[in-house]
């Protein structure tokens, strides 16, 4: 009997592990996959190993957001294999992973990026200034995350998450951005509001982003939710990463007034979430280890302006993610790297199991198997993608 009690009170649910609602989609706790690079999608198409890998980490009510995905061709510099979403060959691709992962019961929402002037792939970095954009070359690039995100709902996708964040090329505007280097024509937020309201001045302008550097951000932004609708639309910022380097600045105060910007312009939009990625940052607190490295929970500012689902990432175990969650710092908690080499992560969790630790030397290599559908479950053996 007390080995019993000793399993319920390990399977006891706590905060992370409570179900939520977002929006219209049920989720069977606050565990999210994080959309994570794995550059193993050839010639930009999906193949049956990538379908494997989200089957793997699909269950009844997980939310899953997929790898980066490439909205235009001329939109993944420095990045080999990553799949594509600009063609009806890349929709068709990705039609049997969705069905795969609807099927476990799961969601799934497809992330879309574009890489702007990224020189290097992710293991050595590599950003620099983005280019001086030309005035028609701003609708270009806009309609092209339209586009893909129109694709994306057609290969079956719940919604589509759009990537703001982590240097790429939203992002990069925010930190080397004058403002006479896009003439961009922001949409109007309030179009899209439920009151109907709309802050702009006599020529039609938005006074706020007429002045603002996130311009481009608010433009594809306003643009995706057009296409798709706005409760199928999130957004992921990364306020304390500089986009020369995608590490913390050491200065990040215009990073975190311009997400600010954008994540007030997203609450009065109606976006669905808002998806925030941590300063790598950690403080050190006393404890019987002689000390621990905790997550600062600096998102709380963004957390306040969002009214809708707010997702934060970086770094989180599962007592942070717990903690984040019970003290209302965030409603679900993205996992990469542990969910990368623990397809049951949510399992493991509610088990408090031991976790499998991650390869980082396959992150980024082109196998179909290894560091990719290899890693072990709890109860039962691998699933090895079939040759």
């Amino acid at each position: 009997m007390a080995s019993d009690g000793k399993t319920s009170q390990a399977m006891e649910a706590t905060p992370l592990l409570t179900p939520y609602k977002m929006g219209k989609f049920n989720l069977a706790h606050r565990v999210v996959l994080a959309p994570v690079t794995r550059c193993r999608s050839y010639e930009s198409l999906v193949q049956p190993h990538n379908t494997l890998y989200y089957e793997q980490r699909a269950a009844p009510g997980v939310l899953l957001i997929a790898e980066a995905t490439v909205v235009a061709e001329t939109a993944r510099t420095g990045y080999p294999c990553v799949p594509g979403m600009w063609s009806q060959e890349q929709v068709e691709a990705w039609k049997p992973v969705v069905d795969a992962v609807h099927a476990k019961g799961a969601l799934f929402f497809c992330q879309l990026w574009h890489t702007g002037s990224l020189m290097s792939p992710p293991i050595t970095g590599g950003f620099g200034a983005p280019p001086r954009l030309e005035t028609q070359e701003i609708p270009q690039m806009v309609n092209d995350f339209r586009v893909a995100a129109r694709n994306a709902i057609r290969a079956g996708f719940d919604g589509v998450e759009i990537h703001a964040a982590n240097g790429l090329l939203i992002n990069q505007f925010w930190w080397f951005l004058d403002i006479g280097r896009v003439d961009s024509q922001p949409l109007h937020p309030g179009r899209f509001t439920n009151d109907g309201v709309s802050d702009v001045d006599d020529g039609g302008r938005s006074l706020e982003l007429d002045t603002c550097c996130c311009r481009l951000a608010a433009d594809v932004i306003a643009a995706v939710a057009d296409e798709v609708g706005v409760h199928r639309v999130g957004v992921r910022l990364s306020p304390f990463a500089a986009a020369g380097n995608n590490v913390d600045c050491a200065d990040a105060d215009p990073g975190q007034a311009h997400a600010l910007h954008l994540i007030n312009f997203m609450d009065k939009l109606g976006v669905l979430y808002c998806h925030v990625v941590e300063p790598r940052r950690r403080m050190c607190v006393d404890g019987e280890d002689g000390g621990k490295l905790v997550i600062p929970h600096s998102l709380s500012p963004f957390r306040k302006a969002f009214g809708g689902t707010f997702i934060v990432n970086g770094g989180y175990d599962r007592e942070e993610g717990d903690r984040v969650v019970g003290d209302g710092h965030a409603d679900l908690v993205s996992y990469g790297r542990l969910f990368v080499a623990n397809p049951d992560l949510p399992e493991r969790f509610r088990k408090k199991a031991g976790l499998n630790k991650y390869d980082r030397s396959t992150f980024y290599t082109s196998d179909p198997v290894a560091g990719y559908t290899d890693y072990p479950f709890l109860c039962r053996e691998t699933q090895v993608a079939a040759q």
